[in-house]
């Protein structure tokens, strides 16, 4: 068969196994900023951790492995969703997840060039809180990711195997220096049963933070997107999504706590306190280099993240644009590289924009929160979707007979328990998300930045959706 007459998805390529995906979710879920974001909490938010662990993160991992093994499509999020609730609900999930990248990129990309600056060792940290290196470090890591996600998955894959890697050794070094630092010196932060537990009364600045532990805890969807380019979908989902889930799980409560070893909270930098810790405990030990290479690490781990987000997000406008809800630009393989590159590109370009709209009149802090409670709340939309997907389609007969499905263990209460704790706490973090942090220079102005922004982005797709459907209905009448 002529390679023209192709459908765009038969010319996706099967390049990713076992490890390819293990290493993927590391690099999409795990995150050194939330680690530093957690210390800055103090110590409660250890329970915080093992609270989120085990009501939220277990539940939405049960729920992926079931639905991306009922239905491996390319697309992830955007068809479990148009498959339980039709074309219009799955379009608006799928939508939400793919602009939600306009505000987790410069987010992510902040912080990762943040946390760069320790490579040339404590002398060049003044960067960190430079909004024009920030800005332009930030544009030249997602033009890389980009550039390795056009050429192909093949490529690409090994930014986000790379990224795994670099993310996890990172937090492994940081807690042996807080173990050796920790036995010989003692800790710099104390920490008690009750101080670890979630403070009471509530302290209305820090309420904000309690939807970023939730957030850190999400990615593991993200390569369900590109389930037509896994090999052997349906058995390597279950076991990747497994083992990450334990490795990420275990590391973010440990690495915490070596943080607090190091450093006391007030002194953490929500964005690179992983490394002023690392940095420190090193100079204390004589062994500086330590730090050097820790921060090489986590630049090339931060550089994963943005990839594997890349590659698994432009699924979702690609599989829309094949399905003429977006311009059918949207649904374009690359002749060569046989990769959505349209999809692509756009995604880099707004992003882009958006990090530059984001420095408007704010502080280099609150400009990084803005951009995290916006992804939070936009990437949320699609998760609502999943969880009520997941509890609508556990009503098709096909379940019971699906024999090459993982299900959710109990039945219909299992997916109804898992369900539910995923929804609640999801609707709890988008909630919290739209509370100011503590130290917004105008809250009125905050807010007013994230109900038009959401309000904005949301209107654009729901037109784009008309558009199409139209378009549709225009093409099948005649």
């Amino acid at each position: 068969m002529a390679e023209e007459t192709l459908t765009p998805k038969s010319q996706l390529r099967r390049t990713m196994g076992f490890w390819d995906v293990l290493l993927f979710n590391i690099a999409a879920v795990l995150g050194p900023r939330w680690i530093a974001a957690a210390a800055h909490n103090g110590t409660s938010s250890i329970s915080l951790w093992v609270l989120a662990a085990v009501f939220f993160f277990l539940p939405t991992a049960l729920i992926i492995i079931e639905l991306s093994t009922r239905y491996p499509a390319e697309g992830g999020l955007y068809v479990w969703s148009k498959e339980a609730f039709g074309d219009f609900h799955g379009f608006v999930a799928g939508w939400a997840y793919w602009i939600y990248t306009f505000f987790y990129f410069p987010g992510l990309l902040t912080a990762s060039v943040a946390m760069s600056v320790y490579i040339g060792g404590p002398k060049w940290g003044h960067l960190a809180s430079s909004p024009v290196y920030l800005l332009w470090a930030s544009i030249g890591l997602l033009g890389v990711a980009v550039v390795m996600n056009l050429v192909g998955l093949d490529i690409g894959k090994w930014l986000q195997n790379a990224g795994g890697v670099s993310t996890y050794l990172p937090v492994l070094m940081l807690a042996g220096i807080a173990w050796y630092i920790g036995v010989h010196h003692g800790s710099d932060t104390h920490c008690s049963w009750k101080s670890s537990l979630p403070p009471w009364p509530l302290d209305v600045d820090k309420l904000n933070f309690w939807s970023n532990i939730a957030f850190a805890f999400t990615g593991m969807e993200l390569v369900c997107a590109m389930s037509e380019e896994v090999r052997e979908p349906r058995k390597t989902f279950p076991r990747a999504i497994y083992a990450s889930a334990v490795m990420i799980a275990l590391i973010y409560v440990v690495a915490t706590i070596a943080l607090l070893v190091l450093q006391s909270p007030d002194k953490t930098d929500v964005r690179n306190g992983v490394f002023q810790g690392i940095s420190s405990g090193s100079a204390m030990l004589a062994i500086g280099w330590f730090g050097v290479v820790a921060a090489l690490l986590v630049t090339v781990g931060n550089a994963g993240g943005v990839g594997a987000t890349v590659a698994g997000v432009a699924r979702v406008p690609f599989v829309a644009g094949i399905d003429s809800y977006l311009p059918s630009y949207f649904g374009k393989i690359h002749p060569r590289f046989k990769t959505p590159y349209i999809a692509i590109l756009i995604q880099a370009g707004i992003s882009t924009a958006i990090l530059v709209f984001s420095q408007i009149n704010a502080t280099v802090v609150e400009a990084y929160q803005f951009l995290v409670d916006m992804a939070v709340i936009l990437y949320f939309i699609p998760f609502l979707y999943m969880y009520a997907a997941a509890i609508k389609l556990a009503y098709r007969p096909d379940r019971a007979h699906s024999e090459q499905a993982v299900l959710v263990p109990g039945g219909k209460a299992g997916i109804w328990i898992t369900g539910s704790l995923g929804f609640l706490v999801t609707l709890g973090s988008m909630a919290l998300a739209a509370i100011p942090p503590g130290g917004v220079k105008s809250t009125l102005l905050f807010e007013l930045k994230l109900v038009f922004c959401t309000a904005a982005f949301i209107g654009v797709g729901l037109a784009l959706y008309w558009r199409g459907a139209r378009k549709k209905r225009a093409m099948t009448s005649t």
